[in-house]
Parts: C-alpha cells; structure tokens; sequence
C-alpha cells in the first residue's frame, strides 16, 4: 500500500495470506513514514525551527490520508486478517502503540509551542499598549478619540509571520 493507494476505488477484500501478508506491510511501511515526518516536524518545532519543520506537512498529510485508508480497510477485513495472518497482525497492533505514543508527543510539542507564541503575542500587544498609553503626572492618561475607540490603544497591532 503505497501513498498513492489512497485514491477512492472499490473496497480492498482480502482473500488469502498473501494479499493479507501484503496488506500489512504496506500499512506498516505507511505507520513507519507517517511516524518519521511526525519525528522530523517535533524535533523541528523544539528546535525552533518552525518554518523548517512546516516544510514536511504536504507530505504528512499524504501519508495520514494513506494510513487512515489503511485503517479502514483493515477494520473492514479484521476477520480475514485474523484467520490469514494473526502474527503479522499482532505486529501491527504493538506498532500501532508505539505509533500512538509518537501521535501523542507530537501533539505537545505543537500545543506547546502554540501556547509560546501566544503568550509572546499577547506579551508583545500589553507592551506596545503600554508604550503608547500617554501618562499624565505619572499616571497612564487616554486622550479622548474622535471615533470612540478607547484612545491611543485603539491602533493596531501589526506582526510579521515569516519569522
């Protein structure tokens, strides 16, 4: 099963051992690419290296519509996967947990870094709010504003993305 395989056709009915056999090295091989750009895209973002580790999400995204075609066809064809190769399907099981702790990993590096960015955002927005909030007698001061938005804090606030 490759990452191409994920094109909508009829559904896969596995028959015997070997279609069976082949089925789960395919979707292996699919769990083994799609958890390496999960590794590469964590690793990336922990570094700091957010622009570079975005670079392998078109890919990312080729091998979880593969892997989740995978899931399904072989949900559709537990029992004959079962009766045609229950070793092999063990081994997809234990791969499957480990699959699941890397899922897990990747999942709080991107909600960590997330909440970084906001916290930097809101941190930057509080200090130019302050920085051009007037004081008067040294306390802050809002001149009135002609549109009724609350003064001086009413500019915007302007960041750049491409870092």
């Amino acid at each position: 099963m490759a990452v191409a395989d994920t094109q909508p056709g009829p559904p896969l009915r596995l028959t015997d051992r070997a279609g069976s056999l082949t089925f789960l090295k395919g979707l292996l091989a699919v769990m083994r690419d799609l958890e390496a750009a999960l590794v590469r895209e964590s690793e990336g973002v922990r570094a700091g290296r957010i622009a570079e580790a975005m670079t392998g999400a078109p890919a990312k995204a080729q091998f979880a519509a593969a892997y989740t075609t995978g899931l399904e066809a072989a949900k559709a064809n537990a029992i004959a996967l079962a009766r045609f190769a229950p070793e092999e399907l063990e081994t997809l099981k234990l791969a499957q947990k480990r699959f699941a702790a890397v899922v897990e990993t990747n999942q709080q590096v991107l909600a960590t870094a997330r909440a970084v960015s906001e916290g930097l955002i809101k941190a930057l927005a509080e200090e130019v709010g302050r920085t051009r909030t007037p004081t008067v007698y040294g306390r802050p001061s809002h001149s009135p504003s002609p549109y009724g938005r609350g003064g001086a804090n009413s500019g915007p606030l302007v960041f750049s993305r491409s870092l």
